[in-house]
């Protein structure tokens, strides 16, 4: 089981990676909360697979679920802190 949660830590670094590269490409903190959400789509369904094939149980494709439900978790952040810097921007303008 230490092996899924070196996966998640992995899977979670690389996500932030990616959406911290897409923030610098495109200039837009929007666009890396919305990477990093669709990567959770993709980083629990390979976490899925992978957790199915080693294990050999249906039943652990909760574990991927749980990687993707972190990887979500991390992406929400992500989301309110762009929220919350298009606020506290748009509170500074108008003063």
């Amino acid at each position: 089981m230490d092996f899924f949660k070196i996966l998640m830590y992995f899977l979670i670094i690389i996500a932030n990676i990616i959406g911290f590269f897409v923030f610098f490409k495109k200039k837009s903190i929007y666009s890396a909360a919305s990477t990093i959400l669709c990567l959770t789509l993709v980083f629990g369904g390979a976490g899925s697979l992978l957790a199915i094939a080693i294990i050999d149980d249906p039943f652990a494709i909760f574990y991927g679920l749980q990687i993707g439900y972190i990887l979500l978790i991390n992406g929400v952040i992500v989301l309110l802190i762009a929220i919350l810097k298009s606020v506290v921007k748009k509170i500074y303008s108008t003063i």
